[in-house]
């Protein structure tokens, strides 16, 4: 009698993996994000085909969140996955809870046991999955006691079976080793993996502070805006376009634009210019640079990309080939022009 074919829809093609933190589940090292994009601007069938020629490239990791678009996003990604139809054991799914979805009853929001439990829940039937990969904290919660937090967490993996795996979002690295002593201490369910902001302009927090938690815990990143809101792509070289982000979100990146036209965004823009002088001997753009620059980092578990439009994710994916060419001098040429790597606490020569 012969064995029932098994059903697969997923290509690996040239994509890389990395392990999750220290988790057995492995990401794809370019995956894709919905933050300002779908459930925004973007809705309907454009989504589901974005999603599928990140797929046909060999991201099998997206993120999502409650707060995108109040909601909106997931409900886009979670069709879009609903037509797309592949194997929920193929890809991986990741969402994150805390900002709500702009309701006005107080908890709506937050890391209280009721919104993480209850966020969770909402998130899922928009997004039309019985559970997420991973759930992340979106922000630490300075209002409810940590201990109830890890529980919160612990409760929706172990008890209600919602998600694999939590992690964190923005939060110090004090915060996280805290959460961790404390699920240590009570048996419960620590967090694998931090998302923070990380690209070639902003590196101290992720550098620096986090150290330790690489170290100690092999904690696990899923970082955003590796090109620095755009920045890296060198499209703000010469003002700000019309169809940019910083244009189209503009009361969301007002801080960001006046620091683009201030001495030290000029300055940030004059070493985009050297930079894309690098990638041009590599036959590459400055925006692969700058996403490969990020992905080079053994730290970094993947890098979350944005896409309004097919051709910006097949753009950006020319960053992967780029991994291999990143060479020890190459990254020194471009430490060189960075000028910014972070200063870490001496070690009085005790190094291990």
């Amino acid at each position: 009698m012969s064995q029932p074919t098994v059903r697969t829809a997923y290509d690996p093609k040239d994509m890389k993996f990395r392990h999750l933190g220290p988790s057995g589940l492995k990401v794809s090292v370019f995956s894709l994000g919905g933050w300002l994009t779908y459930g925004g601007t973007q809705k309907g069938s454009v989504v589901k085909e974005i999603m599928q020629k990140a797929w046909d490239h060999g991201i099998q990791t997206f993120d999502t969140a409650e707060v995108y678009s109040n909601g909106a996003c997931e409900v886009e990604m979670g069709q879009a996955l609903k037509e797309l139809d592949w194997p929920r054991d193929e890809y991986v799914l990741t969402t994150k809870v805390f900002f709500g979805t702009g309701r006005k009853e107080p908890n709506t929001r937050g890391l209280s046991r009721k919104h993480v439990v209850e966020g969770l829940k909402s998130s899922l039937a928009r997004l039309q999955t019985p559970y997420v990969d991973v759930v992340f904290a979106h922000r630490p919660d300075a209002a409810t006691p940590m201990r109830e937090i890890v529980e919160a967490f612990t409760q929706v993996i172990r008890n209600l079976n919602l998600a694999y795996y939590w992690g964190t979002s923005e939060w110090s690295a004090v915060q996280i080793t805290e959460a961790t002593q404390i699920a240590e201490r009570y048996n419960l369910i620590a967090p694998i993996a931090e998302q923070p902001q990380y690209n070639a302009f902003h590196r101290e927090r992720f550098e620096v502070e986090y150290a330790p938690l690489f170290k100690q815990f092999e904690y696990g990143t899923t970082i955003w805006s590796p090109l620095a809101s755009g920045l890296l792509t060198g499209k703000y070289n010469d003002g700000i376009p019309e169809d940019s982000r910083f244009a189209t979100n503009k009361a969301f990146f007002e801080d960001t634009i006046k620091k683009l036209q201030s001495p030290e965004g000029q300055a940030k823009i004059e070493k985009v210019r050297k930079l894309t002088a690098i990638a041009e001997r590599l036959d590459a753009k400055v925006a692969h640079l700058a996403l490969a620059w990020a992905a080079k980092n053994p730290n970094v578990s993947t890098v979350i990309l944005g896409a309004s439009k097919i051709e910006q994710i097949e753009d950006n994916l020319k960053a992967l080939p780029l991994l291999d060419k990143l060479t020890p001098e190459i990254m020194e040429e471009i430490e060189g022009i960075l000028d910014n790597r972070p200063s870490l606490p001496p070690t009085y020569n005790r190094d291990r």
